[in-house]
C-alpha cells in the first residue's frame, strides 16, 4: 500500500501543475480581452473621442464604414456574429489600427438581449451604426419570418440598450425598398413608402419603430435609404465577399465577377420585360466609398432632438444590361448571360433624388463612373480569389 500512494503523489502532483498551467493560459488570453480590467479604454469616455458602435462591422458595408471611422480618428466597437460577415475583415482592420484603444471586435449575437445588454454596460459608447441585417431582397421573400425578426426584433434590442445606457445617437442603415414600386421618378425622401418584399417592409418596421422611439427622447437620429452598393476600397484592402451559399442571392455585381473568374458558367439576368429602356430593371448604384462618406457626414451632423431621414444615390438609374456591360469592360471578360424570368419582389425603376442630403449634408457621390467602381472591386476580387482567408470564419 505504502509504495502505490507514493506512485499516486508524482501523478498527483503533475495534475496539479498541467492545472495551474492551464489556468494561466487562461488568465492570460481573459487579460488581452477587452473590459477585463477597469484600465479598459473602451469602458470609458475620452475627452475628444467618439466612440462608436458598429454593428455588423465585419459585413461588406460595416467594415468598410469601420475603416473610415478608424482613418477619422474614431474610437470603433464592432458587434457581429459572423453569420454573414467576414473575420478576415476584421483582421485585417485590426493590424491596420493595433494601438490600443482604436478597435476592438465582440463576437455576438444582437438578437440575445442579455448578450447586448452586458455589452452596452461594459462599454462606453457615444454613438451606434446600425448595419447588422440580413439583405436579400429574393432570400426575404423565402424567408420572410427570418428577416422581419432579424431585422425588426435586433433594432429593437438595439434600441432598449441605448435608451438604457443613455446612448443619444444612432445612424441606421436603410435602405430604398422602404419606397416600394413609386409611381414617380426619382425617389425623394417624401415619397410614400409602400414595401413589396419583407426585405423592405422589415426596415419600414425599424425605421417607425426609430422614430417613434425618437419622439419620446432627446436622441439624435439619421437614417439613411440607400440603393444598390457595388465597389470596394479604392487601396484594395476590404472587399465584397459573401458567403458562397448565399451567391444565388447576392449583389450583381459579385454575380458578375463570379461569372468572369469562371465559378459560375454565366451571369441570370432576371426579368426583361419590365417598362424600361430595354426591359431590364434600372437601379440606382452607389459605390460603397462614398455611402460610407455619407454615413461619417450624418454622424457629425447628428444633433440632439434632431432626426434627418436621406436618400443616398447618385440620382441616376443605369439598366442591368447597361450594367452588365459596363462589368465586361471592366473585368476584360465577355461573360455569358442567360436571360430568365423575373425574380419575386423585384421592382422595374428605382434611383434617387439626392439633393437633401447634398443640401444639409454636404454630400455628393463621387465615385460615379460605373465601369470605374467595377474596375477598382475587380481588382480585389483577382487578388483575393478565395474571398477572405474563410478557414478562420466562425459559422453560428
Amino acid at each position: 500500500m505504502d509504495c502505490s500512494v507514493s506512485r499516486r503523489k508524482p501523478q498527483l502532483l503533475v495534475k496539479i501543475i498541467m492545472v495551474v498551467l492551464l489556468i494561466a493560459v487562461c488568465i492570460f488570453f481573459l487579460k488581452q480581452t477587452p473590459g477585463f480590467s477597469g484600465t479598459n479604454v473602451f469602458a470609458k469616455h475620452d475627452f475628444g473621442v467618439t466612440h462608436v458602435l458598429v454593428t455588423g462591422g465585419a459585413g461588406y458595408i460595416g467594415s468598410h464604414a469601420t475603416l473610415r471611422l478608424l482613418k477619422d480618428s474614431y474610437r470603433v466597437t464592432i458587434v457581429d456574429n459572423l453569420s454573414r460577415g467576414n473575420i478576415g475583415a476584421v483582421q485585417i482592420l485590426l493590424k491596420l489600427f493595433p494601438e490600443p484603444g482604436r478597435l476592438q471586435f465582440i463576437f455576438a449575437d444582437l438578437g440575445d438581449a442579455k448578450v447586448v445588454d452586458r455589452i452596452f454596460a461594459q462599454n462606453a459608447f457615444d454613438a451606434v451604426m446600425h448595419f447588422a441585417a440580413v439583405a436579400y431582397v429574393g432570400e426575404s421573400t423565402l424567408e420572410p419570418l427570418r428577416y422581419y425578426h432579424n431585422i425588426t426584433s435586433n433594432t429593437l434590442v438595439i434600441l432598449e440598450s441605448m435608451a438604457k445606457h443613455g446612448v443619444k445617437t444612432l445612424i441606421y442603415s436603410s435602405t430604398c425598398a422602404t419606397y416600394g414600386e413609386p409611381e414617380k421618378m426619382p425617389i425623394t425622401e417624401k415619397t410614400p413608402q409602400f414595401p413589396i418584399n419583407p426585405y423592405g417592409k422589415a426596415k419600414k418596421m425599424a425605421e417607425d419603430m426609430i422614430l417613434d422611439f425618437s419622439k419620446t427622447t432627446d436622441m439624435a437620429v439619421m437614417i439613411l435609404r440607400y440603393f444598390n452598393v457595388i465597389g470596394s476600397d479604392p487601396e484594395g484592402r476590404l472587399g465584397e465577399a459573401p458567403r458562397p451559399e448565399l451567391r444565388e442571392q447576392g449583389r450583381i455585381s459579385g454575380a458578375c465577377f463570379d461569372a468572369a473568374r469562371g465559378i459560375i458558367p454565366g451571369l441570370k439576368v432576371k426579368g426583361t420585360d419590365y417598362h424600361t429602356r430595354d426591359g431590364t430593371c434600372i437601379r440606382d448604384y452607389i459605390d460603397v466609398t462614398d455611402l460610407v462618406d455619407a454615413h461619417v457626414k450624418a454622424l457629425d451632423k447628428a444633433r440632439p432632438k434632431n432626426v434627418g431621414i436621406y436618400n443616398v444615390g447618385t440620382g441616376k438609374g443605369r439598366s442591368v444590361k447597361e450594367f452588365v456591360e459596363a462589368c465586361k469592360k471592366a473585368t476584360g471578360v465577355d461573360i455569358k448571360v442567360d436571360y430568365l424570368e423575373r425574380r419575386p419582389g423585384d421592382y422595374a425603376e428605382v434611383y434617387s433624388d439626392p439633393s437633401k442630403i447634398n443640401k444639409e449634408l454636404n454630400w455628393t457621390a463621387k465615385y460615379t463612373d460605373l465601369e470605374q467602381s467595377l474596375r477598382i472591386a475587380w481588382r480585389w476580387q483577382k487578388s483575393h480569389r478565395n474571398g477572405y482567408d474563410t478557414s478562420l470564419n466562425i459559422h453560428t
